[in-house]
């Protein structure tokens, strides 16, 4: 795969699949260089392969496809060049798509009433004079902001506590009706305020000064349930709990579990027969705040409260959501498990069945009324395709991949164990390109820390190996998906087993494979991979040069700068000057030898850009062979969701650097 081909790449949704088991529509979403931005539309996919998949829109972004619990209509995001996505229904025959929603911030995520009739969604709602909502103020000009919280900014956002993320319902009009028709001439002058007409009015159910995410319906659809920290003390914590608000409106309640231990609630959901609820959490420890390493657990607890408990194991389980009904008392999750993602059904009784596993990472998974799952997956050869599961089995039925592999090499990973100096076992992979080799060697490091690296395809490693580069990546010490204890393993000590592990699997991979040129071996990661990056090339001098991006580099000033710095590193190297100096990669920068190419964002807030900044001016200062690449407009995602043009851009200037200290035959220095 080569950087201009990034266009081949298609995301796909989790799937909606009709209640009766026929089809189900996802987005496809690819990146798009002529628009710069992200394009995509619904797909609808038969089960039963008698007919071909095909595209059922033709919006400038559809996302999120949803059908009513009748079956009857279909509700989706669009958004337009340059604006905010709004949810709009169709008829699920087919038709004309009509908006329903005019937020100034756009519709984040919606869920269906049991009734077929309303739809709960989340926005954000900006203060009025600040983020568009007055049109000759713009932002440059608006009001001064005090602030006195912790928690007062979010990477891709921005500013959270002037615009948080409410709860709303609206009525779904009835399809068939005449169509609104803008005013004109006279009636124009004597309504001016009338934007939209016809669309319905949307009714907002909460207010309270935090987000509210994951909305779920009752079973009975006269109440909604929705996860957000309205507690008192809630700035200076991470715990969020489950809420209730009548969907006719009134004062959200609480609904504890009465055993209730300090945790952040990720995903609620009702059962559907309306006995229990689901939720997702973690554990927070006695001060609700030691995140590090907490593995996710799906718990149930009667709908009204009571006591909750625990239905997935937290040492080796590590679930997610959102979590999908399966039968009365059953959901759907999604488990991080060995460098896949799994799909679980587990019942309120604790009975767990895996679905979906092996090599693969399970995207979502939707269930019809007659038990037929759709599910939506990548692996080696896919960015994602849906199937169906058929007594176990899954059978593919798309093929949105297909124009990638038909242009481009997809060189499959090769699955790889080492053992650690400590005999600790290290999981990863290698993806080796064609040729014999001796290929020089890019040594590639993950964030998180608490995250993973999966066999599926990944577009990094495969650019990377067209180029005439072995990739070689694993999961350390501090990853997910190998238990809550080698997760934790690095709390308080960043930068020792991690890189113990990490240096160990590439000694191995060099030594298992002639075709690896261990004398021109390159190191590079993001986030907390560039912190590992950083950290390594201060110790070891072995590298031919090395790639610092986006990272975590010194937790001093990560604290008054990230997002998350008010917490995050004192969770991960401890809170003393001393602790955090002793694993901040800028207390030693001295030692640096390596030729660096330091690569920042310039809207990031989660590893803001004066840490890539001051690594930066301390290599120059002291002679080391370094650059630094910055970004405007982007934030910590670039290298995932950035524009099209910037993810080029980031590839190109990546091959650049490579071409100059390990250069292949498929990527030389421009002469």
């Amino acid at each position: 795969m080569k950087p201009e081909q990034l266009p081949l790449l298609n995301s796909v949704s989790a799937p909606a699949i009709h209640p009766d088991g026929t089809k189900a529509v996802v987005s496809v979403t690819r990146p798009d260089f002529d628009a710069d931005t992200y394009v995509g539309q619904l797909w609808s996919v038969p089960l039963d392969n008698a007919k071909y998949p095909r595209r059922i829109t033709r919006g400038f972004r559809d996302t999120a496809p949803s059908f009513s619990p009748d079956g009857l209509v279909l509700a989706f995001l669009r958004s337009d060049p340059g604006g905010k996505p709004q949810l709009f229904v169709v008829e699920s025959a087919g038709g004309e798509p009509q908006r329903i929603t005019n937020q100034a911030a756009g519709v984040d995520s919606f869920v269906w009433a049991p009734d077929s009739h309303r739809i709960a969604f989340l926005a954000r709602v900006p203060e009025r004079g600040r983020y568009g909502t007055v049109a000759d103020v713009a932002p440059g000009a608006e009001d001064a902001r005090l602030i006195t919280a912790n928690q007062y900014m979010m990477n891709g956002v921005g500013y959270t506590a002037d615009q948080r993320q409410q709860l709303f319902v609206v009525e779904v009009p009835e399809l068939g009706g005449e169509p609104a028709v803008l005013p004109r001439g006279r009636a124009a002058h004597e309504q001016p305020t009338l934007e939209l007409p016809g669309l319905p009015a949307a009714l907002q159910l909460t207010f309270g000064d935090a987000d509210h995410t994951s909305p779920a319906f009752s079973a009975d659809g006269g109440r909604l349930y929705f996860v957000a920290a309205l507690h008192e003390g809630h700035d200076d914590d991470l715990v969020t709990s489950v809420y209730r608000v009548d969907a006719a409106g009134g004062e959200p309640v609480v609904v504890e579990p009465a055993n209730r231990t300090p945790q952040t609630v990720t995903d609620v959901r009702p059962s559907a027969d309306g006995k229990w609820l689901f939720y997702i959490a973690q554990e927070l420890g006695d001060t609700g705040r030691d995140f590090v390493a907490r593995n996710s657990v799906l718990y149930v607890m009667p709908s009204a409260g009571g006591e909750a408990v625990a239905l997935t194991d937290v040492e080796h389980l590590d679930v997610s959501g959102p979590l999908e009904p399966s039968g009365p008392d059953r959901v759907l999750v999604l488990n991080t498990a060995l460098g896949s993602v799994e799909l679980l059904e587990v019942v309120a009784n604790g009975d767990i069945t895996p679905l979906v596993h092996g090599a693969r990472v399970v995207i979502g998974a939707s269930v019809a009324a007659n038990g037929e799952i759709a599910v939506s997956l990548s692996d080696a050869s896919t960015a994602g395709d849906v199937a169906t599961l058929e007594r176990g089995e899954l059978r593919l039925l798309t093929d949105f991949s297909g124009a990638l592999r038909n242009n481009s090499t997809v060189i499959e990973p090769l699955d790889f164990e080492a053992e650690s100096s400590d005999g600790h076992a290290v999981h990863g992979w290698l993806v080796i390109p064609e040729g014999p080799g001796p290929h020089p060697v890019l040594l590639n490091i993950h964030g998180g820390p608490f995250a993973q690296y999966t066999g599926a395809l990944f577009d990094e490693a495969q650019v990377y190996a067209a180029a005439g580069y072995a990739v070689v990546m694993c999961n350390p010490r501090g990853s997910s998906g190998y238990g809550q204890e080698h997760g934790r393993a690095i709390k308080g000590r960043m930068g020792t087993l991690d890189m113990q592990d990490v240096m160990a699997f590439l000694d191995a991979a060099l030594a298992s494979r002639k075709s690896l040129d261990p004398g021109n071996v390159g190191i590079m990661g993001g986030s907390y991979g560039g912190y590992l990056t950083a950290w390594i090339i201060a110790h070891h001098h072995r590298f031919k040069a090395a790639i610092v991006e986006r990272g975590f580099l010194d937790p001093v000033s990560f604290a008054g700068s990230s997002d998350i710095g008010w917490f995050f590193g004192r969770e991960y190297t401890g809170g003393s000057m001393e602790q955090m100096l002793a694993q901040s990669p800028m207390a030693f920068i001295a030692d640096v030898q390596t030729p660096t190419l330091v690569v920042h964002s310039e809207n990031d807030l989660r590893c803001p850009i004066e840490q890539g900044q001051r690594y930066y001016a301390q290599l120059k200062a002291q002679g080391v062979e370094t650059a630094l690449l910055v970004f405007p407009g982007e934030d910590h995602e670039l290298s995932r969701s950035g524009t099209p043009h910037h993810r080029r851009q980031r590839f190109e200037h990546i091959l650049s650097w490579w071409a100059k200290y390990l250069p292949t035959a498929g990527n030389k220095a421009a002469e």
